[in-house]
């Protein structure tokens, strides 16, 4: 059976725009599913990690606590990394996510995530300065005065006493006879008679014995 040409070329081109097709829809759908929508919220901070998404459209995003935008609508390409900082606050915080895919609806993302409260550190204590002791300062040594090798002024010796003559001294020698030279001439004379009286005796009894 011969097939005609128109119909080979009609095949062919059937063929080859399927294939086109199929290369578009693959081209199309690989940026698409590689969308990475990453988003964290702590007590102070809220940190958005978009990535891989089409940068041949444009893209969105969004944040807001409590109806109040903390971002507000920021367009980006390809990827968004950001930090945002939480308000101080005592009560906890609904924090909202809005992305908005420029290839389609699908790729988008709404989220919300709670903040909770920061617990607030207790500071270190302080311990109490103890107060320093002050040293008295030493006492300078007052040094005693030496005494002078040589004495500033020399005692005067005092006059001695004129010598006063003691009632019982023995009286001055007198120049004249006194009255004890009887009495000592007597002595004399009973002293020599007593000798001749001894020597007489020896005598005598040396005498009797021859």
């Amino acid at each position: 059976m011969t097939i005609p040409r128109r119909s080979r070329r009609a095949a062919g081109t059937l063929a080859a725009a399927a294939v086109v097709g199929l290369s578009g829809v693959v081209l199309t759908a690989g940026p698409a599913a590689a969308h990475t929508p990453t988003w964290d919220v702590t007590c102070d901070a809220v940190s958005l990690h978009l990535t891989q998404y089409n940068a041949r459209v444009t893209n969105e995003v969004t944040v807001t606590i409590d109806g109040k935008d903390l971002l507000p609508t920021e367009k980006f390409g390809t990827d968004f990394e950001k930090t945002l900082t939480l308000p101080k606050h005592d009560q906890p915080l609904e924090v909202h996510l809005v992305v908005k895919a420029g290839d389609g609806e699908r790729y988008s993302k709404k989220d919300s995530k709670t903040a909770p409260v920061c617990e607030e550190s207790t500071p270190p204590s302080t311990p109490t300065p103890t107060p320093s002791v002050t040293k008295p300062s030493e006492t300078p040594t007052t040094a005693s005065p030496s005494p002078s090798d040589t004495p500033s002024e020399s005692a005067s010796p005092s006059a001695p006493a004129a010598a006063t003559p003691s009632p019982s001294s023995p009286d001055l020698a007198e120049t004249g006879s006194s009255s004890a030279t009887p009495i000592i001439g007597g002595a004399a004379v009973a002293v020599l008679l007593a000798g001749g009286g001894i020597m007489w005796s020896v005598r005598k009894r040396r005498t009797a014995q021859h």
